[in-house]
């Protein structure tokens, strides 16, 4: 994956993971909420968080002080 494809991927996850976002707050919203699939969604939205930081971390070099 070159640099271009992992910053389109990485734009990709930070919609994704916004959208999450969204939808647990929806669903917390509701009288009955369902607590299964919000406890889904947040181990998705988890999933995409490190995936996003293993991106992140090969766009940038590690410097050594």
């Amino acid at each position: 994956m070159d640099v271009t494809q992992a910053k389109a991927r990485i734009d990709m996850l930070r919609i994704e993971h916004r959208d999450l976002d969204d939808a647990i707050a929806a669903l917390s919203q509701l009288a009955v909420p369902d607590q299964l699939q919000i406890a889904r969604l947040k181990r998705r939205k988890l999933r995409l968080r490190d995936e996003l930081a293993e991106l992140e971390d090969r766009l940038i070099p590690d410097i050594i002080a």
